[in-house]
């Protein structure tokens, strides 16, 4: 069985077993989390579709570590000689997924 779930402004695919990155979440490593927004539910006979989310689904996971992703560079070089270099580094939150149920 897998779900589509929204957190962080996007939608993930996820199933039982995987591990995924998403937004930072508040919460420490090995803490439980539980996702309410489930947009669908599939891998039976007939999938379920939410409107907007499905009643009653949840998909729970287990936060594996909180840390930054690798810098992102945004550099300019003008052609009057000057140049500019900016950069950050985007915090993501690891979870691995332990149950859906509907």
């Amino acid at each position: 069985m897998y779900a589509v779930i929204r957190t962080g402004g996007k939608q993930y695919r996820v199933a039982e077993g995987d591990v995924i990155r998403i937004e930072k979440i508040a919460g420490d490593t090995g803490a439980e989390v539980q996702f309410e927004e489930v947009l669908m539910l599939g891998g039976t006979d007939s999938p379920k579709v939410g409107k907007p989310t499905v009643a009653g689904a949840r998909v729970k996971g287990t936060i594996l570590r909180q840390t930054k992703a690798r810098r992102v560079v945004h550099f300019r070089k003008e052609k009057e000689g000057w140049t500019r270099m900016r950069g950050h580094r985007q915090p993501f939150t690891e979870i691995k997924i332990t149950g859906v149920s509907a």
